[in-house]
């Protein structure tokens, strides 16, 4: 049921200078050595980290648990799932780069408190995990969504030998992903484990008609027309279980300046592919994509949302969907 593979093209992904993969090494040292000062602060958090199991631990029988996530989207997934049984807070804030965050010793507080924490894993968010290394192995269930799902068919990352995180960017993955916050709910909170199964079986039936809404709208989108470049590299899920080619991105990675040569290939792409739109997220700045627009006449639409909920409509999951998919489709037709 799935359409064919559609990733960046290798030329225009694999054109990255020797010095932009050294500029890249240089900030990572520096963050990992500010990671390792708050990792300090974070030693009182026992947690027990877990790609989809995790001990139990008892919930607070005085009002919801606090669930603790790593974005918006994964705060959002817990509260369709618990319901009135769950307060969700997210570490990164609704319009935070999730790839870029680094934990500020405030975040203590919220960590502290957690019953549960949520995250993706694959390189998505990290730094979470980096945070409480030095922590204890008891405690506190630390869940990866990403890497507690079998049977994917992972695309590569940015990096050599890396995977690319954002499977929930396909709704038929995400509905794997509240399974994982179902079960795990359950387990730190039993006494309301049936309520939490009824609410992933509600919120799954959602799921399955917004990935049916999105099928149905895409296939309305003319064949040649399903090419595009986006801002980075957070839709090739959705793109390969939807039928869209990603022709290039205009960054390798967030946070991260393309050079002029990996900016000249993808210019020439553009032109040669014929696309008809340039996608970026509301949270990164314009200024690359509307170099791009003015070097090759293709439109930018700038307002998508992956990593980060954002205002209504898209202030939920499935609300992200809905909106990216409209926008794709009212662009590409």
């Amino acid at each position: 049921m799935s359409a064919p593979i559609a990733t960046p093209s290798a030329r225009v992904r694999l054109d990255i200078s020797a010095g932009v993969w050294r500029a890249r090494r240089r900030s990572r040292r520096l963050l990992a050595a500010g990671r390792a000062g708050l990792a300090g602060l974070l030693v009182l958090v026992p947690v027990a980290c877990s790609s989809g199991s995790a001990p139990p631990t008892a919930a607070s029988a005085n009002g919801p648990i606090d669930v603790v996530a790593t974005t918006t989207v994964f705060a959002d997934l817990a509260k369709q799932v618990g319901g009135a049984h769950v307060q969700a807070a997210s570490l990164v804030p609704r319009g935070g780069d999730v790839h870029t965050f680094e934990p500020r010793p405030g975040d203590l507080k919220t960590i502290a408190r957690a019953k549960l924490l949520l995250m993706n894993g694959l390189g998505l968010d990290d730094w979470l995990e980096k945070t409480i290394t030095t922590a204890s192995a008891a405690g506190t269930p630390l869940v990866k969504l990403g890497e507690g799902l079998t049977d994917v068919e992972l695309l590569p990352g940015e990096d050599p030998g890396t995977k690319n995180p954002h499977l929930f960017m396909d709704v038929t993955y995400t509905e794997r992903y509240v399974d994982e916050i179902a079960a795990a709910l359950q387990r730190v909170d039993p006494a309301n484990a049936t309520d939490y199964a009824r609410g992933a079986t509600a919120y799954q039936s959602r799921l399955a008609a917004l990935d049916a809404s999105v099928r149905h709208k895409i296939a309305t989108i003319p064949e040649a027309n399903r090419r595009i470049v986006t801002f980075h590299d957070a839709f090739p899920y959705y793109a390969r279980e939807y039928g869209i080619t990603i022709v290039g991105t205009a960054v390798a990675a967030p946070g991260q300046d393309p050079t002029a040569a990996y900016t000249a290939k993808l210019i020439d792409e553009i032109k040669a592919s014929g696309v008809k739109a340039i996608f970026s997220e509301s949270q990164f700045p314009t200024k690359l994509v509307d170099q791009l627009a003015a070097e090759t006449g293709v439109k930018v639409v700038a307002n998508l949302y992956d990593d980060s909920i954002g205002d209504p409509p898209a202030d939920t999951y499935e609300g992200v969907i809905t909106w990216d998919t409209d926008q794709l489709v009212g662009a590409l037709h």
